[in-house]
């Protein structure tokens, strides 16, 4: 029997943000940097890979680490964080990863003979005259890079680029030869930074960071992060080194734009950086991405959605969902875990967060573990107060007719059961003082057919949330 794809779709106590998924020998394989739980920067741990069996992407298998920080020689002592990769298969059947440091602006270049296999250190990419890409007068900071191969060519795109900062145009990219280290064309910019957007079509949604490559049919689309930070946005051109053109929003990792639930300027979620790619699966297509846990931008989470592939090749900005890479909704019966929340905020209202951390305090709900890095603690979601609510969505309900709660903290309330987040209240369930997982149910119907579920806290304290049952 098949597993339930979910969101986030790895163990809740794993943290692997800026996931770059690739099909391999029937497998799908997430590459992406490697967060700590409590951790005070981005990207401390070493890199390792997850891969699930295409029939069942709800069976995610750890590959172990892949590649130590320490395997760099410019970081033997590991004082530097590795930062968002990606792997591409060499015209030499080997695949390839590209990364960088975070304190150097070089791309470093590791290889392997398998997919999740033990990467060695390869090289750095380089001009012809042994000048590497990144220290070269002239060029622009090496930064998230993403590769595509195509026959004896591997297209490299990088870039960084702050609102205001004219030293650095856009997203580049720079053609590699067969060896998947020498520059055979210097860097180009291809999509525009914010200074110099103007009549270019991406006014508003001009590069940042987070670069990714996919070919489809005829078509490349790059998928990057804007400088408004919480979306990943798409251009798409019929050639891979130029000619982008601004398609529009994929996701939003506090479902910004979306109008199809709630008024489209509304965040749903505690919002932040976000980075990922596309695959096909299965013949669907997926966008991946990462959300923000822990109270902070330093633990994130891969998430998946399913899209929609029009036939002109535009792609409409889907929602965040519980669901992930489920074939549809979740079975509305059953216990599910507090940690699948697509929607959590706390006074009708969650936080977008660029750099001030308005959040990452005891005034809002947060998903958390307990335990210390490592340990494979299940997520809850903490710090639930007056208000503040919980979202899970979707899930195929037929005749549930009770709901169950695991609470614990210093409460006294109850647990209000919605169907929308600003619906009518389907019932109650009391909650009281305790320091230990506790079990609450009550007599609720649940309408039959697609459903979200919502939950919101209403007394006085702070309630810790496990998980939900839905029992017919």
């Amino acid at each position: 029997m098949k597993k339930q794809g979910v969101n986030p779709y790895l163990p809740s106590w794993e943290y692997i943000p800026d996931g770059e998924p690739h099909f391999y020998d029937g497998r799908v394989y997430v590459y992406g940097s490697h967060d700590r739980f409590n951790g005070h920067v981005f990207c401390l741990n070493d890199y390792v890979c997850w891969s699930a069996p295409v029939d069942d992407l709800g069976d995610w298998r750890y590959e172990g680490v892949i590649y130590p920080k320490t395997e760099d020689p410019l970081n033997r002592d590991g004082s530097m964080c590795l930062y968002a990769p990606d792997v591409t298969v060499g015209p030499d059947g080997r695949y390839y990863l590209y990364y960088v440091l975070d304190k150097v602006s070089v791309v470093s270049v590791a290889v392997c003979d398998k997919p999740a296999g033990q990467y060695e250190f390869y090289g750095y990419v380089s001009y012809a005259d042994g000048t590497r890409l990144g220290e070269k007068e002239g060029d622009e900071p090496q930064f998230d890079p993403a590769v595509l191969t195509e026959g004896d060519r591997t297209y490299l795109y990088t870039g960084f680029c702050a609102v205001g900062d004219r030293s650095r145009k856009g997203a580049s990219v720079t053609v590699l030869g067969p060896d998947m280290l020498t520059v055979l064309e210097e860097p180009a910019t291809l999509v525009p930074s914010q200074p110099y957007s103007g009549g270019s079509g991406f006014e508003g949604h001009e590069f940042f960071e987070a670069s990714s490559i996919r070919k489809i049919r005829d078509t490349y689309y790059f998928v990057y992060s804007s400088v408004v930070m919480h979306e990943l946005c798409y251009a798409t051109s019929p050639s891979p080194t130029g000619g982008f053109v601004y398609r529009g929003v994929i996701v939003s990792n506090n479902d910004l734009h979306i109008g199809s639930y709630k008024p489209a300027d509304k965040p749903m979620f505690y919002g932040g950086n976000n980075h990922g790619g596309l695959a096909e699966i299965n013949g669907e297509w997926y966008i991946f991405y990462h959300r923000q846990t822990n109270g902070t931008h330093f633990s994130r989470q891969g998430c998946a959605e399913r899209l929609r592939l029009h036939p002109d090749g535009s792609i409409p900005q889907v929602e965040m969902t519980s669901c992930g890479l489920n074939d549809g909704p979740l079975a509305g019966k059953g216990e599910y875990p507090a940690y699948l929340a697509c929607n959590l905020f706390y006074k009708d209202e969650a936080k977008y967060v660029g750099g001030e951390g308005i959040w990452m305090d005891s005034r809002f709900p947060r998903i958390t573990q307990d335990g210390k890095d490592g340990d494979e603690e299940p997520g809850y979601i903490a710090n639930m107060l007056d208000s503040a609510t919980a979202g899970f969505k979707y899930f195929h309900c037929e005749g549930v007719k009770r709901v169950k709660i695991r609470v614990r903290g210093y409460c006294r309330g109850s647990f209000q059961v919605k169907t929308a987040w600003d619906g009518p209240v389907l019932g109650e369930i009391p909650v009281v003082f305790t320091n230990v997982w506790k079990e609450y149910v009550a007599d609720i119907a649940i309408p039959d057919g697609v459903q979200a579920i919502y939950l919101t806290y209403t007394g006085s304290g702070s309630a810790g949330l496990a998980s939900f049952t839905l029992e017919v």
